[in-house]
């Protein structure tokens, strides 16, 4: 994969770096990883670009840390997203939306059936990351965003899924896309997103399937329709 410029890159592209590099040594768990700042270096990000992605792996389980030793591999690791670059190149934003809105609303469905307690644990912790950030911080909102969407995916129990998941969230962080992303996450839409994931949140809590459907439904529907706006002032600017 072609390392993304440090003007681009951003929380997210370390994420999916390192998820990428987590993906190639799931077989051999306890693997260490090299240092935040020989992985800044390696991935074209900076180190707190890095150490926000690793927070987000840690609270997924997929590293464990250990202060004076480092950062290690744990038991399992998302399924890398196939063929990443090829599919930007042929799709766009909108197309990625109406693919969200096919799946997603399926996965909080399933979430609500099959999730466990310490799913909903870890959604919890999402939600309330995403409640601390700063709305000056739109780049760390959209890793906590993003991780909170596969928290879902993963509550699911659908590998299959969690997969295709994983492609579509992989091809939406896309670095030639992040000014659009950025248009469409004004602080009282911020606002607005958030109170929906309270409800995806509540519903799926509370076992309400086909409630928790409707609201990541109507999420994804808000959400596209923020980017639609922002596309058209992108097409409006000289």
């Amino acid at each position: 994969m072609e390392r993304p410029s440090r003007y681009l890159a951003n929380s997210s592209t370390a994420l999916e770096q390192l998820r990428g590099l987590i993906h190639q040594h799931e077989s051999t768990p306890g693997t260490p990883l090299p240092t935040e700042r020989e992985l800044a270096e390696s991935l074209g990000v900076g180190r707190r670009e890095v150490r926000r992605a690793l927070d987000v792996l840690e609270e997924e389980g997929r590293i464990w840390r250990k202060q004076g030793k480092g950062t290690f591999i744990g038991p399992a690791a998302p399924v890398a997203p196939a063929a990443i670059q090829g599919l930007v190149q042929q799709t766009n934003m909108l197309e990625v939306m109406e693919a969200r809105l096919h799946i997603e609303p399926g996965l909080a469905r399933l979430a609500a059936l099959r999730a466990s307690n310490e799913h909903l644990a870890l959604m919890q912790r999402m939600l309330e990351r995403i409640n601390n950030v700063s709305p000056e911080d739109p780049d760390l909102n959209e890793l906590w965003d993003s991780a909170f969407h596969r928290a879902i995916a993963e509550a699911a129990g659908n590998r299959l899924m969690l997969g295709l998941f994983d492609t579509l969230d992989a091809v939406r962080r896309e670095p030639g896309w992040h000014h659009l992303r950025e248009l469409a996450r004004t602080p009282a839409k911020v606002d607005r997103y958030n109170d929906h994931h309270h409800r995806i949140m509540h519903a799926i809590r509370e076992r309400q399937p086909h409630v928790a459907a409707a609201a990541m439904r109507e999420h994804l529907l808000d959400l596209q329709h923020a980017l639609m706006q922002a596309i058209h002032l992108g097409d409006d600017t000289p």
